[in-house]
């Protein structure tokens, strides 16, 4: 737990000065809390022996004053406390943020998006409301029961011995409470991690859902995930409900014993050990003692629960990117040829499977390649490999003469411009979301990439043309449209190698040929790479290659496949009969 509290403490960074603030200001509102009950005391005592107006207006002036000041060190303490754990949260996010973007696919893929998002909203939302805790109430709690305990015994002596029965009692029934309710908060965060994924799930594919009428489905996923989280959120807090009774049962046994033993001592020796005004203070006394036991309960449960989150969001930080920058980078890529010589691929070392298995090509700069195959031969993992978005596990893949793992990994993906089978859109305008290609792109270049594209046709014909709203995924444009504009963006990085993986599926073949019409005559000297499930896309290839379960199964231009190779024929002949019918 230290450890931890000490690693999530360097994310205070320039938010020390208020943290610091926070506990001065909690260790004088803690004397002043001390010191009240003692002036009250001896504002009854003055008042049952007699005294003059004008003294019980001085003293309540006094304690006006003090409570002023109590309120003005809590106010302030409030204050740097919000400032310095929001602060907290704030650097533990952009922590969080920045450490996934060094990810490779590798690592995203042991963490699903949903648990990346409740880990960096619902996870960090708990340690900053323990670092919140902890800078005060933690720093509260201890300082009122060591000045209530040091105040008791000077006005009360011996009285207060029944503090040092009561104490261990209760902080012992408090300590068994949070340890019963632990299991239950545990089990929560990864039922959050199931119940944010059933909504981002349901969001995204909302015209999905109702397409097949599917809203009751969803809606029963829901509410199964939702319940399972309030049954277990219940079971805890019905435990900590005790909380409550413990405290007051210690608390009225703590008045009854004061109250007896108090009364008896000021009748028995005529108020000259124990006047009626030291009674009130113990009584006073012995309610911030078990309060401040009270939050000190609910700081080990809300500790012992964000321990569960933070060690959460310390997986996410621990996670080693398993794409490391070499340490000679090269800044600049020859040319577009590429080179796969023996390699194989398993996306993990658990896996009994290979993804890719003894991958030998070349593929000179400005070609034309089609990759095909079936459903699982390999033929995204194959190009994946190209700008490293994973590295092979045997073997060696090189773009322009130089093993991909010796480049800067900015100047390769600069270099090698991949329109994935998933590509996304983002919330904001056509043009915003084309300038990721290339931020400083002109108008007429991104009219151009538009154009090769067959995007630029259709962009025209919308009223607000280039500055159309496009909402988050791209779902008010339809799919050929969404695939058209990301290959356009693809296109303004001006690359040595394209990959289209699947990226004209939901356009028609006429527009599918215009858009490698323009690829021919617009990006002579830019290898492509075009993955496709119909041969029309890739049979005017200067090479393709068929994949079959991992392994290049035959290779060649399209007549020379029609001749040797009968998985190339089988897919032909089903096509074209298609066709025909």
């Amino acid at each position: 737990m230290f450890a931890m509290i000490r690693r999530l403490g360097r994310c205070v960074r320039e938010y020390k000065k208020p943290a610091i603030l926070t506990v001065l200001m909690i260790v004088g509102e803690a004397v002043i809390e001390a010191i009240v009950p003692f002036v009250t005391a001896d504002l009854v005592n003055r008042i049952e022996t007699g005294i003059e107006m004008r003294q019980i207006l001085l003293l309540g002036v006094l304690l006006f004053g003090l409570a002023f000041i109590s309120l003005a060190f809590g106010g302030a303490a409030g204050y740097t406390s919000s400032k310095a754990s929001a602060g907290f949260a704030k650097n533990l996010r952009h922590d969080l943020f920045e450490h996934i973007q060094t990810f490779s696919f590798a690592n995203i893929d042991k963490f699903s998006s949903a648990s990346l998002v409740t880990r960096m909203t619902t996870d960090v939302n708990h340690v900053q409301m323990a670092f919140m805790m902890l800078t005060r109430i933690a720093i509260r709690a201890p300082l009122m029961i060591l000045f209530s305990i040091f105040m008791a015994y000077k006005m009360g002596g011996m009285l207060a011995t029944s503090f040092v029965v009561l104490i261990p009692v209760l902080g012992f029934g408090l300590y068994w409470i949070a340890k019963k309710a632990m299991p239950a908060f545990r089990s929560v965060f990864k039922k959050y991690d199931k119940l944010n994924e059933s909504i981002e799930e349901n969001v995204r594919a909302m015209r999905v859902v109702k397409g097949f009428a599917r809203e009751e489905y969803e809606k029963e996923k829901f509410a199964v995930a939702a319940d399972d989280i309030c049954r277990d959120f219940t079971r805890a807090e019905r435990i900590v409900a005790f909380n409550m009774p413990l405290m007051q049962l210690c608390v009225y046994a703590n008045m009854v014993f004061v109250l007896l033993v108090g009364a008896r001592m000021v009748v028995t020796t005529g108020g000259s050990l124990l006047q009626v005004g030291q009674i009130s203070a113990m009584l006073t006394y012995g309610m911030q003692i078990l309060m401040s036991l009270m939050m000190l309960s609910m700081i080990f449960v809300m500790l012992t629960l964000s321990a569960e989150a933070a060690k959460r969001i310390f997986e996410v930080l621990d996670e080693e990117p398993t794409l490391r920058q070499p340490d000679d980078a090269l800044f600049s890529v020859a040319d577009g040829s590429i080179d796969f010589e023996n390699v194989s691929f398993k996306y993990s070392q658990k896996a009994k499977r290979a993804a890719l298995s003894g991958i030998n090509l070349h593929i000179d700069s400005g070609m034309t390649v089609g990759i095909l195959g079936g459903t699982g031969t390999g033929k995204s993992t194959l190009v994946q490999l190209i700008p490293r978005l994973y590295d092979a596990t045997e073997g060696t893949v090189k773009v322009g003469g130089v093993d991909v793992r010796h480049y800067d990994l900015d100047t390769l993906r600069k270099a090698v411009s991949m329109v994935l089978q998933k590509n996304e859109l983002f919330a904001g305008t056509i043009r915003e979301n084309l300038l990721w290609g290339n931020p400083d792109a002109t108008d007429e270049e991104i009219r151009q990439a538009c154009r090769i594209a067959q995007a630029d046709e259709y962009i025209s014909a919308f009223p607000d043309g280039y500055e159309k709203m496009i909402e988050q995924g791209g779902t008010n444009v339809s799919g050929g449209q969404k695939q058209r504009l990301t290959i356009a963006r693809a296109l303004l990085r001006k690359p040595k190698v394209l990959i289209l993986d699947d990226s004209t599926s939901a356009v028609d073949t006429m527009t599918d040929a215009k858009i490698r019409q323009g690829f021919r005559s617009d990006l002579p000297d830019t290898t492509k790479i075009i993955i496709a499930q119909r041969i029309s896309s890739v049979q005017d290839a200067d090479l393709i290659f068929v994949l079959d379960d991992g392994k290049i199964a035959a290779s060649g231009t399209h007549d020379q496949l029609m001749q040797s190779s009968e998985i190339y024929r089988e897919i032909y002949t089903q096509q074209t009969k298609g066709g025909e019918e």
